[in-house]
């Protein structure tokens, strides 16, 4: 009886120590994925200030330029690797020549580096009149604009009844006095007379022989003559029209039929 009894005691012992043994592993298994877990949060954390700290890395702070001469903005923002772009110069009686009037972004402005800070630049205070060139031709406006140190600058053309082709029949700015923003003149030139303008006859239900003739006599042109399959009509006869009846024509008109065959 007593050797039973010592085997079931070993036994017994032998399970003891196999979990305290497997006890041991799971806490040594626990600890190694808790350690793993914070490995990772630290590594993701590192790796979000790192972008962070990039991103910012490759921005800069624009600085107010107003005032400043250009060449000494540009080497500023050349410094902080921004670039400088020259929109228009105008005209000031408050900045002199060759200083910025004013500049997109403004100044204390975030901005990713490479980009273009964009700035107006003064004339100084206006030196020039601007002479009357209203009723001379587009090219004795420009040579009259040039000698008063002048450019020219938008030309918008229209038809002005009473007055010659190429004439010059109003500017921007008005002559003498006015207040000068910058160095160029706008001009609005005339085409002459306007064109003869007629409404459109009704044509539909004629012969296109007979339309044909008086149209071309009257100067007017004919671009398409299409036949279009029909019943009820005579072979000829003009069932649509472009332009349509009532519209306003001109001598350049061209006409477009759709005709029974």
């Amino acid at each position: 009886m007593r050797a039973p009894a010592a085997g079931l005691i070993n036994r017994r012992a032998s399970f003891i120590i196999l979990g305290v043994g497997l006890r041991d592993r799971i806490r040594a298994l626990f600890r190694l994925f808790l350690l793993f877990t914070v490995l990772v949060a630290v590594a993701l954390v590192s790796a979000i200030t790192t972008i962070r700290l990039a991103i910012r890395g490759r921005q800069a702070t624009v600085p107010s330029l107003l005032g400043m001469p250009v060449d000494k903005a540009e080497r500023a923002l050349e410094n902080l690797g921004l670039d400088l772009k020259i929109e228009d110069k105008l005209y000031s009686d408050r900045y002199g020549a060759n200083q910025i009037i004013s500049q997109v972004p403004a100044g204390e402005t975030s901005m990713k580096l490479g980009q273009h800070v964009h700035v107006l630049v003064s004339l100084g205070p206006p030196q020039v009149t601007v002479p009357s060139l209203v009723g001379n031709t587009v090219r004795a406006a420009r040579i009259g604009a040039l000698e008063r140190g002048l450019t020219l600058g938008e030309v918008a053309r229209a038809y002005m009844p009473g007055t010659n082709v190429d004439q010059v029949v109003a500017q921007d700015p008005p002559p003498e006095g006015a207040a000068l923003h910058a160095p160029t003149v706008d001009f609005l030139v005339s085409l002459g007379e306007p064109p003869p303008a007629f409404e459109c006859p009704r044509l539909v239900g004629r012969p296109i022989i007979e339309v044909r003739r008086e149209l071309e006599a009257a100067g007017f042109k004919i671009a398409q003559v299409v036949s279009v399959p029909t019943t009820g009509a005579p072979s000829g006869t003009i069932l649509s029209q472009s332009p349509a009846p009532g519209t306003r024509i001109g001598p350049d008109t061209a006409f477009d039929f759709q005709v029974a065959p």
